[in-house]
């Protein structure tokens, strides 16, 4: 059986350049989110002793410098000067996932060693709540752009954003068990499972393979089971197809 290749349909420039610039706001918007958040886990993670709440802060700011690297590419406003500076700003998404991963497993095995249970805070319950909520809106829309518009950076930076979600429901469930029942244990022991899907989403990122992230759907996959969901999507209104090389 003969194969025909299928030619990639892009959006209109038009499209295009809408795609591009609520990619624009969305990294803007997750980076000055991150950096409050940082500086909140991190005050109060000090002031309670809590090692869950400093390394969500760290977290925060490994992602910011992810979400930057995104920003610069997009900072261009020319089309193939944002696709020329893809591979790099995913290199950068890659490294993010993997710093991320090594800090949380550094940071989980020495919490699981000392066994030392944090004071209750407040302070640390509200916003691992907040960023459940704040977090996954930022992902879905920035992945919803990144596919239509194909970019696999814009993606895989939305998956960072994610994994922020599973943490704050890590932080979230560690401090309220280790407030009402002293289980200290609880948030290290989540967290290096976290830790793990970094590694998987920082490899994948560096083969750039974003689009197979977790939070891409069933019907992402390509029927040959490779991973077709970071292609060019139609846009409606209109898209230009691309002659077949």
């Amino acid at each position: 059986m003969s194969t025909t290749a299928v030619p990639a349909l892009r959006p209109a420039p038009v499209r295009q350049e809408a795609l591009a610039r609520r990619i624009r706001w969305l990294v803007a918007g997750t980076i000055a989110y991150n950096v409050v958040e940082a500086v909140v886990a991190l005050g109060e993670g000090v002031r309670v002793s809590s090692s869950a709440l400093v390394g969500f802060g760290v977290d925060s700011a490994i992602e910011v410098a992810s979400a930057l690297a995104v920003a610069w590419q997009f900072s261009a406003r020319d089309p193939e000067v944002r696709e020329r500076r893809e591979h790099r700003a995913l290199r950068v998404v890659a490294v993010s996932f993997f710093a991320l991963a090594a800090f949380v497993t550094a940071d989980a095995v020495g919490a699981l060693v000392a066994g030392q249970a944090a004071q209750h805070s407040t302070v640390g319950l509200v916003l691992a709540a907040v960023s459940l909520v704040v977090m996954p809106a930022l992902s879905t829309a920035q992945r919803r752009a990144g596919r239509e518009l194909g970019s696999r950076s814009a993606v895989a930076d939305s998956a960072q954003t994610m994994l922020c979600t599973y943490l704050s429901a890590v932080l979230l469930v560690g401090l309220a068990l280790n407030s009402a029942f002293g289980w200290s244990w609880a948030d290290p022991v989540a967290a290096l499972v976290i830790a793990a899907v970094a590694v998987r989403e920082g490899v994948q990122a560096w083969r750039g393979d974003a689009c197979c992230a977790p939070t891409a759907t069933a019907d992402d996959a390509a029927p040959d089971g490779g991973c077709s969901c970071c292609a060019p999507a139609a846009a409606g209104g209109g898209a230009v197809e691309e002659p077949a090389r």
